[in-house]
């Protein structure tokens, strides 16, 4: 029996690889084999980057301090994210709070939404996910997600629901193809009439392979103000440069009440999270004391992190290198798709995309089989050719999201490995068909 739970996000039961290191857009395997991260959401300056590792160095030396001390570093992290990351958003910033984790993060917002509503409801996107903790497990509505057990021999149980869940429709553009919906698109009415009495609703813009559409997140936007609802933009993927831009939001007109950040905000050398609060929303605090302690938040080290995250990307210029890279990977994507019988849609943005395959509809996938799925299997062709694509554990998923300090031979080197593992799918799709 291990001694450690662990759990892979591609689903099956294959061997786990063992990462001893990494260095740039590559990780260093224990067999001394070297492959390219082509699928790492948190690792947007790769590894082992030289101004990160300085600085965690140097940071080793700060103080054990809480987040109930004052501690400046804390303080000039939140400056300097505002000041740089939310430079083009002076009218709608107001104040920071650090967390640890995405789903920390995204439970301490909805929580916080609950508060100044008074409403208990919440509501999000079909097959979203907003993490596994709290009042984000209840967001997360991707059905493999579900927070409780999924059994190998068939079936799951369930962890007993703690909030009235409501669900909208998400956009259905794409690049190619056409997205596997379970609801039908909905009018701003529609939506407004499932809002009607909810705290807030919480919106992504990578999950499930369903990016950001500004005429979306506008009706959603409009709905929520005559609802009443607070609109909270989960930026934890796509916030600080992975969507092209600051913000993935930041491509509607409308702004939201809440932003939580997570993932790469501290450079990959520490957990982080972030909620950000519009001035209205710090206003609404006003004479009151946010009781929502955590002795670990806003962490010395993971604030070094975020200061020396923050100059990289301003300085190296890599949300324009994410926008100029993504312009070379759509038609490469869109090509590749139109060779392959297999692939059903393609959709992205700057540095996140989803390539999703024929098969079985998403909405009836709760990973308890032992039988890899046909993703699975396409990573594990990529993977034996030297190339990481993640499944994020879904049955016919698969998403590119490389460091933004790849090259343009090794992203290159990325899509000519996705090619070809993608004639495994093919294969599995003639056999289905036969």
């Amino acid at each position: 029996m291990k001694r450690l739970l662990s759990t892979g996000l591609n689903a099956g039961s294959d061997t786990v690889v063992e990462v001893v290191g990494g260095k740039g857009a590559w990780f260093e395997l224990a067999d001394g084999r070297k492959v390219l991260d082509g699928s790492n959401s948190a690792g947007v300056l790769g590894h082992a980057h030289p101004d990160m590792v300085e600085t965690i160095r140097r940071a080793a030396e700060y103080p054990a301090v809480s987040e109930g001390w004052f501690f400046r570093e804390r303080e000039r992290s939140a400056e300097d994210l505002i000041d740089i990351a939310f430079a083009e958003e002076k009218d709608w910033i107001g104040a920071v709070r650090f967390g640890l984790s995405g789903s920390e993060i995204n439970d301490l917002a909805l929580s916080l939404a609950q508060a100044v509503t008074g409403r208990s409801a919440i509501a999000t996107r079909e097959r979203a996910y907003h993490g596994l903790t709290g009042l984000a497990r209840e967001v997360t509505v991707q059905p493999q997600w579900h927070g409780g057990l999924s059994k190998m021999s068939g079936g799951v149980s369930l962890p007993a629901r703690a909030a009235d869940t409501r669900i909208i429709a998400a956009p259905t553009g794409s690049l190619w193809g056409e997205r596997v919906r379970d609801l039908e698109p909905e009018g701003q009415a529609e939506v407004e009439a499932k809002l009607a009495g909810a705290a807030a609703i919480i919106i992504d813009y990578s999950q499930g392979g369903i990016y950001h559409d500004a005429g979306w997140q506008d009706m959603v936007a409009g709905a929520a103000r005559n609802t009443q609802t607070l609109w909270i933009a989960d930026e934890v993927i796509t916030g600080g440069g992975r969507s092209g831009r600051w913000f993935a939001f930041q491509g509607g007109e409308t702004r939201p009440d809440i932003v939580t950040m997570g993932k790469s905000l501290a450079g990959g050398i520490a957990p982080i999270g972030a909620v950000i609060l519009s001035k209205e929303m710090v206003e609404k605090l006003d004479g009151a004391a946010w009781q929502a302690y955590s002795t670990f938040r806003g962490h010395p080290i993971a604030m070094a992190g975020v200061r020396a995250y923050l100059r990289v990307i301003k300085r190296d210029r890599l949300i324009e290198r994410a926008a100029e890279l993504a312009a070379m990977i759509a038609p490469r994507l869109v090509a590749i798709a139109e060779k392959h019988p297999s692939v059903a849609r393609v959709d992205g943005r700057g540095m996140h995309w989803t390539i999703e395959l024929h098969g079985p509809h998403w909405k009836d996938w709760r990973a308890d089989t032992s039988a890899v799925p046909v993703a699975s299997r396409v990573s594990g062709r990529a993977f034996d050719n030297g190339v990481v694509i993640g499944t994020s554990g879904e049955e016919t998923s698969l998403f590119l999201a490389p460091p933004l300090i790849v090259s343009d031979a090794e992203m290159n080197q990325i899509l000519d490995v996705l090619d070809d593992a993608l004639s495994v799918a093919d294969e599995a799709l003639a056999g289905r068909s036969a």
